[in-house]
């Protein structure tokens, strides 16, 4: 059969775009490879709206339970399913997942999401959601007034920092180059803070701890000297590599490897595809704004849909 959507992704874009396709009674197939997207793994998520708090595994098996309670008849659901291409013939898009199973539509919304570039040093795997993370807006209130370090010195790095000073006891900030690469003014805000201090040219080694975080190691990268900092919890901001490897062919890609969209309606730079969440080029990244986007797709879509 040919839907009328595919939505690629079971994250809070794909989610919220498969209840609101639900709600309009778009004929729509939704796959994913699981559900949740990068908070799955959060202890405690404190910013998703209506919600006090929530570990992450829960607010994941919530996103499931809400699109299966209204997906009845109109929304298909492909679970444990990934999409490894996006063709395109004549005006139907065929994506096909690593299982060999084909689903044919006249629109896609993609909102496969993306993936932390993990700290590769030693101690970095084993205290991953043991003081090491990677969500500032998921794990950041559960280090107030401790001392934590933010690994990256880009804009996300910083954009973390600041939100860290807010309840941390101090914030730390390494970053490998010379000078960090975030907006100056950014830099020049967080780092006026008293509780603030930044290391250039250096490397982390190391995360340590016993049960859970107690410090990391880092080279200078001028003397090539070993330091010791005490800390609490580590934040990691080295970059998202975002899902698109399966639509390079088929839209166009920012040089991050993200969507480029219309950020009024979600469109890609293609007819008929639109995109949502981590996979895009938005400005910011996050739960809520990563479903309000695919929300605003979805009614696009619906008027495209209606007026064919």
């Amino acid at each position: 059969m040919t839907y009328d959507l595919i939505i690629i992704g079971g994250g809070p874009a794909g989610v919220a775009a498969g209840i609101y396709a639900a709600r309009k009674r778009l004929k729509t197939i939704l796959i994913t490879d699981e559900f949740g997207g990068q908070s799955a793994v959060s202890e405690d998520i404190q910013n998703w709206i209506g919600t006090i708090s929530i570990q992450g595994k829960k607010l994941a098996e919530n996103f499931k339970n809400h699109l299966f309670a209204y997906a009845e008849d109109t929304v298909d659901i492909a679970e444990n399913e990934k999409v490894e291409t996006l063709t395109q013939a004549q005006n139907i898009f065929i994506a096909v997942t690593k299982n060999g199973k084909k689903y044919n539509g006249k629109n896609v919304l993609v909102a496969a999401g993306a993936r932390r570039k993990k700290l590769n040093v030693q101690g970095a795997e084993k205290f991953d959601n043991k003081g090491l993370t990677y969500c500032a807006s998921c794990d950041g209130p559960l280090f107030s007034n401790m001392d934590v370090a933010v690994i990256g010195g880009g804009n996300a790095g910083f954009e973390t920092a600041a939100q860290l000073l807010a309840y941390t006891k101090s914030v730390t900030l390494l970053c490998r180059k010379p000078i960090c690469k975030a907006d100056i003014v950014t830099v020049k805000k967080v780092a006026a803070h008293p509780n603030m201090k930044i290391i250039t040219e250096a490397e982390i080694t190391e995360v340590k701890g016993d049960k859970f975080v107690t410090g990391i190691s880092y080279k200078d990268l001028k003397t090539k000297k070993i330091y010791e900092l005490p800390v609490s919890g580590v934040f990691v901001e080295i970059g998202n590599i975002p899902s698109t490897d399966f639509v390079k062919d088929i839209v166009k890609l920012d040089e991050y490897g993200r969507i480029i969209t219309d950020h009024k309606n979600q469109q890609s730079s293609t007819p008929g595809i639109w995109a949502a969440g981590d996979v895009t080029d938005e400005l910011y990244h996050q739960n809520n704004i990563a479903a309000g986007d695919a929300i605003k797709a979805i009614e696009d879509i619906y008027q495209h849909h209606t007026t064919k």
